[in-house]
């Protein structure tokens, strides 16, 4: 799982980090009034000073705006889910035949077989019964009841055979369901704008969506016992027609009360689930830094476990609350369904005894009408019971399908331009500001003009807007305002994969790809001489020389953990990230952006890459992030942020030559040893 933005909200807590509990209304006094006695507290022991608690800070709490479950789960009810139910079983069936269709169309062939031999089992208990329940010889009665005998043998074997077949075809494509829906969900995330990762509500989207995906096999297993039990209805509810008429309307009293039941208390889990939401995004990101590999020696070292699993603990407590109390409430509904299920079964056993009594029907249509009131009342209970955990279900699968349609509501939708290599990328005005209400501008007002052949070296303090600005050049942000062109053509009407094709970049945080070494290289970009351009992009970065000491040097597998698998140093894993941006901008020339490309490197691979920029620099635009001033001497041009805004331009010489501004200060901070000083012999 990926460490998601979040919104934080200002919570009251006590010292524990719990919530505190609401005071009652203290009595008002008159302003002339005296405060009454208090008894002082126990003064501490003076060698025992009480230490200083910290006020309680903003805790992590998801949230995002416009969230509209809490008002679907309040819509369920008894008619939404019989509006509903249809169009879910249509999606199922879809699902199902996407991802098998031979297998989808066996499902529905054996659950209409299996109504058909349902209907012949009642109708075969029917003549079973009338040929026993008349006087005579009993060999005459059984000779007599043969034929149905054999009819209800044959009927009852052969759904059972259909049933195991539906539970097989089931299992098989439940999986592949779950396989695509997955698929899906991924691509549709990956066709998200970058800037949806810094909104709260596209990672809450990402969760319910990924939540939706995994409810996909349900979905089927649901829809298919809603198949079922409808074709079981209507196969016991024909055999109760011919039998008397009056025993269909009775058919639902027995399972009217129970489907009731089951809507709302599939309402009552589904509030809960959305209500305790925040929570559990909480508790997946307290688990994630505490397990997570890159903070495992941290969490050791800084003996964070007893604080977090505490915060952990907290946030569980919460849905514990939340989930029990929605227990207790359908536990209620539930029983009052039983209740009014038992009162309907004694008015049809009271309806059924009379037709008997009155001799509208013969006791052997009696004992049928029976196994068939059964077999209906087990249908509707299955058509509502599965009907509504098949409508909560739907409830989570709209989430998905949502994400599916909009990616979160920040799909990439640009233009069709496909670009060359840029002549000449110019920024006018650009300004950026991430979500927050408590954050400054990224960007304000930035101008400059990049051209091909340029190497230009961006520096400025932590927080000055470099890295925004580059991803910016690079086109994974688009201008809240301003403009970026690209040989006159704004960014926003270029396709999208088009300008990435032109775009080579090492970010701060580089991947460090569970894969071969020539694939962490390569990425599935296949060229016909793919070794020969993989190795002379290693070798202007000293990639290859860590290669060689691999076991199994390009075929190596660095993931450490796994079978054969390796780590590299955080100088190992640098040098293969700008190898793979020198391999990606040698397929294609643009713009080559690194930032911080040596922050783990010594100084004999610094110096190795640093060469490797000029020697690739005719046929691209070079942008350079480096906080060693000294570096940006390799630069045709240096630009100096400071706030968001450029506040020096020009060659290294001509800045170093100012006597004041931000480069000289920095430079003049760089080169300055004098303290601490080293130590006295001696000392």
């Amino acid at each position: 799982m990926s460490e998601h933005a979040v919104r934080t909200e200002q919570a009251a807590t006590d010292d524990t980090g719990r919530p505190e509990p609401d005071q009652p209304d203290q009595p008002q006094r008159e302003p002339d009034e005296p405060e009454p006695d208090e008894p002082e507290p126990d003064e501490p022991e003076p060698d025992e000073p009480e230490p200083d608690e910290p006020e309680p800070g903003e805790q992590i709490r998801a949230h995002f705006h416009g969230d509209n479950r809490r008002r679907a789960g309040e819509s369920v009810s008894a008619a939404a889910m019989v509006r509903r139910l249809p169009q879910l079983v249509r999606r199922a069936l879809a699902l199902a035949w996407h991802a098998d269709r031979t297998a989808t169309v066996l499902l529905l062939c054996c659950q209409l077989l299996s109504g058909i031999f349902g209907a012949l089992a009642l109708y075969a208990t029917t003549g079973t019964l009338g040929a026993l329940l008349v006087p005579g010889p009993v060999g005459l009665h059984l000779r007599n009841a043969a034929p149905s005998l054999a009819v209800l043998s044959a009927a009852t074997a052969l759904r059972a055979v259909l049933g195991i077949t539906v539970t097989s075809l089931s299992t098989k494509v439940a999986p592949r369901i779950n396989r695509e829906a997955d698929l899906a969900l991924i691509a549709a995330g990956c066709a998200a704008e970058l800037k949806a990762y810094d909104e709260p509500s596209y990672a809450e989207q990402w969760e319910s969506a990924d939540r939706g995906a995994a409810t996909t096999p349900d979905l089927l297993s649901n829809a298919q016992d809603v198949i079922a039990s409808t074709v079981s209805l209507v196969a016991a509810a024909g055999v109760l027609a011919t039998l008397h008429p009056w025993l269909v309307p009775f058919l639902l009293l027995g399972s009217v009360p129970s489907g009731i039941a089951a809507v709302r208390t599939a309402r009552i889990h589904y509030l809960a689930a959305v209500t305790t939401n925040e929570e559990r995004q909480a508790l997946r990101i307290y688990r994630w830094f505490l397990i997570d590999k890159g903070r495992a020696d941290q969490v050791r070292s800084d003996q964070v476990t007893p604080f977090m699993m505490a915060k952990y603990r907290q946030a569980e407590a919460r849905i514990v609350a939340a989930t029990d109390q929605a227990t207790r409430k359908a536990a209620k509904v539930s029983l009052l369904a039983a209740l009014g299920t038992g009162a309907g079964s004694a008015l049809i056993w009271g309806v059924l005894l009379f037709l008997v009594a009155s001799g509208r029907i013969d006791l052997a249509a009696a004992g049928a009408a029976t196994f068939a009131l059964r077999t209906a009342s087990n249908g509707v209970q299955g058509m509502v019971g599965n009907g509504a955990r098949l409508y909560r279900t739907g409830l989570y699968l709209d989430d998905y399908f949502r994400f599916l349609d909009e990616a979160g509501g920040h799909r990439i939708q640009r233009g069709s331009i496909i670009p060359p290599a840029p002549e000449l990328v110019e920024i006018k005005a650009l300004c950026h500001t991430y979500p927050g209400a408590q954050q400054e501008p990224a960007l304000r007002d930035v101008s400059m003009t990049l051209r091909r052949g340029e190497v230009v070296a961006v520096i400025g303090q932590n927080g000055s807007g470099k890295s925004t600005l580059l991803k910016h050049l690079a086109g994974l942000y688009l201008p809240q305002t301003g403009q970026i062109t690209w040989d006159g053509v704004p960014v926003e009407e270029l396709d999208a994969d088009g300008m990435w094709r032109r775009v080579a970049r090492v970010p701060q945080e580089f991947a460090r790809w569970p894969l071969p070494a020539a694939e962490n290289v390569h990425l599935g970009h296949l060229t016909e001489d793919l070794m020969a351009e993989v190795q002379r992009a290693a070798a202007h970065t000293g990639f290859d020389e860590v290669v060689a000491r691999l076991r199994s040097g390009w075929r190596t597998l660095l993931a450490q953990g796994w079978l054969g698998g390796a780590e590299l140093s955080g100088g190992g894993w640098q040098r293969a990230a700008v190898a793979r941006a020198l391999y990606r901008t040698t397929l294609n020339p643009g713009l080559l952006i690194l930032d911080e490309p040596t922050s783990d490197l010594d100084p004999r691979a610094e110096h190795k890459i640093l060469h490797a920029l000029r020697t690739f620099a005719p046929d691209r635009i070079t942008l350079l992030v480096t906080h060693n001033i000294a570096n940006a001497a390799v630069a045709d041009r240096v630009i100096v942020l400071d706030q968001g805004r450029i506040v020096q331009t020009g060659s290294w010489p001509e800045l170093a030559a100012q006597p004041d501004g931000l480069f000289r200060e920095l430079l003049d901070l760089q080169r300055d040893r004098a303290v601490p000083s080293q130590r006295a012999a001696g000392e």
